[in-house]
């Protein structure tokens, strides 16, 4: 009895899948998008731009029904990515990977060496918040007390690795220097290509720490080549029960740090395409493979539409504006 009732309800799930396969590939035969989309994440590969672009090609692919092919364009801190997708035709084929460093932290601190403002992309929709911490080798400091004692006695003789200059990975540590009042003799910064390339040196003992979105290094953490000695959540966060927050470290002003990613596309995007995109990005919250890749990944869900995701992104152009004034590091041909 349980087998024929089991099998009777196959014709059912047959025609629905028929169905969702047609719906498929109607999708791509006419209307937007009919041809392979490109998503530029403008940082290297196995970084935060990486991983959340990977991610979210995915689950793009699997409800556009069209190829969605992730394109590294490293460089410049992230600018020459985002350069390449603010010239590309406003069709909807090219978009962008948009990171707080190459999208608020460069048009706020270098507006006359940056080829776009903070709000001159058509923005889609949020996706994700990446938790912010220090990191440190295993091996060397094992507290955060530590790290910053070593900062305060030999603060120049240090380094710190960074995805570029002007990232999150920089400017995250130009506000530790601040709360700690190293003033001139703060540690130097030893830029790389991507996040990637300066864990791998943080493991290898070339450089002293790093910060930056966790998840990036979340699983050296867990296998123990690496330390989390701080975090910037207002809690501490369940991956990392026992890392402190920055707030119960006495430096609350840290929690201004955090990574995000945001899909954007060129400049006058189509109304029709931004609405396709976002009822995609909507569906995101709903996509069980999508929401536990973010997870593992050590970062949180944060679906938004276009007009919060506007918001938000002027919220952290004001906000590391106000930071770059603090540090007197604004660009003076501005």
């Amino acid at each position: 009895m349980n087998k024929q009732s089991s099998w009777c309800g196959w014709p059912a799930v047959l025609g629905s899948l028929l169905l969702a396969l047609a719906g498929s590939g109607a999708q791509a035969q006419g209307g937007y998008p009919n041809k392979p989309i490109t998503l530029i994440a403008p940082y290297s590969a196995g970084g935060d731009s990486d991983l959340a672009a990977r991610n979210f090609a995915a689950a793009a692919q699997r409800a556009l029904g069209v190829p969605v092919i992730v394109v590294n364009k490293p460089g410049a801190s992230g600018v020459i990515g985002s350069a390449q997708a603010i010239a590309a035709p406003p069709d909807g084929y090219t978009l962008l990977l948009a990171r707080p460093g190459s999208q608020s932290i460069l048009p706020a601190i270098m507006p006359t060496r940056t080829k776009y403002k903070w709000d001159s992309f058509t923005m889609i929709g949020m996706l994700e918040l990446n938790p912010y911490g220090c990191m440190t080798r295993s091996p060397s400091y094992k507290t955060f007390e530590e790290l910053a004692a070593a900062m305060r006695a030999r603060g120049p003789a240090m380094n710190f690795g960074t995805a570029g200059v002007l990232t999150t990975n920089d400017m995250g540590p130009r506000q530790l220097f601040r709360v700690l009042n190293l003033g001139g003799k703060a540690p130097m910064q030893v830029p790389y290509k991507g996040t990637s390339e300066a864990t791998t040196a943080l493991v290898a003992g070339q450089i002293d720490f790093a910060c930056g979105s966790v998840g990036t290094f979340l699983q050296l953490i867990k296998a123990g080549s690496l330390r989390a000695v701080m975090v910037t959540t207002p809690q501490r966060l369940a991956v990392l029960p026992d890392t402190p927050t920055a707030r119960e470290l006495g430096y609350p002003e840290m929690e201004r740090m955090t990574g995000w990613s945001a899909v954007y596309g060129p400049p006058n995007l189509p109304a029709e395409v931004v609405t396709k995109l976002g009822e995609l990005m909507k569906s995101l919250a709903q996509d069980a493979a999508w929401v536990r890749t973010t997870e593992l990944t050590g970062s949180i869900p944060f679906q938004r539409g276009p007009d919060d995701t506007r918001e938000y992104a002027r919220s952290q152009f004001q906000m590391y504006r106000a930071l770059g004034e603090s540090l007197n590091i604004i660009d003076k041909e501005n």
